[in-house]
């Protein structure tokens, strides 16, 4: 039992030092971000420094459930996934405003800046990884650090396309794509939180 006990802090304990890499990753990201994504008026870089804050509100719920009961894992995780939906509608709205109130975005910060976000993501995704089986609070951590690498690597191509084509379409329409990944994930994670209390109350 002793054996048991200590091989189950250790891991705690390593979850928590990953997580709170993260933590300080996406938050310092999602304030960066968000100021240069409103002065080049980009609703790409908005939309992706929203998806950080998210991912970072995942994560502070996660370091808060580490150690915890499986049951409380779960409950974490289910408030992460409503957290994440809340965003992306958050997201959505943004770009809906844009849409109708027009952006000119510009395409080199978005270039440059997706670039910086997109090296931010996979490092995360790496700090993760050898988590990623671990209880469904870490496993909702996986998957929003999957979503972000693939909102990243939109936000690039969408600048690079609004330099191409002198739009602002590819901007807006990487925003909608964005905010519909954030919804995909806490959809996702609030049906995997849904079946671990289900599994455990059986």
């Amino acid at each position: 039992m002793t054996e048991c006990g200590c091989e189950m802090d250790e891991v705690a304990r390593l979850e928590r030092r990953t997580l709170w890499a993260l933590l300080a990753i996406n938050g310092f990201m999602f304030f960066g971000e968000g100021m240069v994504g409103w002065l080049a008026e980009s609703a790409g870089l908005l939309a992706d420094s929203l998806d950080m804050l998210a991912d970072a509100s995942v994560y502070a719920i996660a370091l808060y459930a580490v150690g915890r009961h499986r049951l409380f894992q779960a409950s974490g995780a289910g408030v992460s996934g409503v957290l994440q939906i809340g965003l992306g509608l958050g997201v959505m709205f943004e770009v809906m405003r844009r849409w109708v109130y027009g952006s000119e975005p510009v395409s080199e910060l978005m270039m440059i800046v997706g670039c910086i976000a997109l090296a931010a993501n996979v490092s995360c995704l790496v700090l993760i990884a050898k988590h990623r089986r671990g209880g469904v609070h870490m496993r909702a951590s996986w998957i929003f650090s999957a979503n972000d690498v693939i909102a990243n690597i939109g936000v690039i191509i969408s600048g690079g396309l609004v330099m191409y084509l002198g739009s602002r379409l590819p901007d807006l329409i990487v925003g909608a794509i964005v905010s519909i990944i954030v919804l995909r994930g806490g959809f996702q994670i609030m049906h995997e939180a849904k079946e671990a209390r289900s599994a455990y109350c059986k």
